[in-house]
């Protein structure tokens, strides 16, 4: 348990950004999931987006949203 006031202050941003990363991650994975089912390329950039806002946010390193986004768009050229 934290003892300082300052680090009672730090679990509870922590624990209120902890709850926005869960919901900006699940959008991309979730954005994901469904692009791999059915790619589309008028679906790309809403896809690119949810990565990109993930990346900015430091969910996700640059270096893996840049591979992810790479390999989806492979998906809708293979189609």
């Amino acid at each position: 348990m934290p003892i300082t006031k300052s680090a009672i202050k730090k679990v509870r941003v922590d624990e209120r950004k902890q709850k926005f990363n869960k919901i900006v991650r699940t959008k991309a994975l979730s954005a994901i999931k469904s692009f791999r089912v059915s790619p589309k390329k008028k679906s790309l950039p809403a896809l690119f987006s949810a990565i990109d806002r993930a990346a900015k946010k430091k969910i996700f390193h640059k270096k893996k949203a840049d591979r992810l986004k790479s390999r989806l768009a492979k998906l809708v050229q293979k189609k």
